[in-house]
């Protein structure tokens, strides 16, 4: 099962140490952490995507609303949200093969953001799977470099 966690928190120094330390000291998996600043300045938004079985889902979400810098934990419904994950992605080419890499790139809905002699450097958002799935399909062009970011989430209205 996966759990989404949406959590506000007071912009401070340490916070996002103490709420990895919480998954540390737990053994609880983190498969993906995003932070940033919200529109108040004092106040950041986390995202925790952590795989686990439905009671440690649930004891992680307990575990967050103890923290006394924790503002609000929202455990978010993947059917329910909207997710995204963003990848900037250096893949080698060849005359050969580089006009498939960039139809590839038209049909996945990825953007060329930089062109060299011998690589590009790709950069796309979009749903996790559909990240995860352009990474597996440009294995075959030679993956130089990935930078991900962590996935963020928002309910639906």
């Amino acid at each position: 099962m996966k759990g989404i966690f949406s959590i506000l928190v007071e912009n401070k120094d340490g916070v996002l140490s103490q709420i990895a330390g919480l998954f540390s000291r737990r053994g609880f998996n983190i498969d993906s952490l995003a932070v940033g600043e919200t529109d108040k300045h004092d106040v950041s938004s986390i995202t925790i995507v952590s795989t686990a079985d439905a009671r440690t889902i649930d004891q992680i979400e307990k575990h967050l609303n103890k923290k006394m810098d924790v503002i609000k934990v929202r455990r978010l419904d993947e059917v329910k949200s909207v997710s995204l994950e963003m990848m900037l992605i250096k893949v080698s080419y060849t005359a050969q093969n580089r006009s498939s890499l960039i139809e590839l790139c038209s049909v996945m809905g990825a953007k060329i953001m930089n062109v060299s002699a011998k690589s590009i450097m790709i950069e796309i958002h979009n749903t996790p799977d559909v990240v995860a799935e352009f990474l597996d399909l440009l294995r075959s062009f030679g993956i130089l470099e990935v930078q991900r970011t962590g996935t963020i989430s928002m309910a639906k209205s």
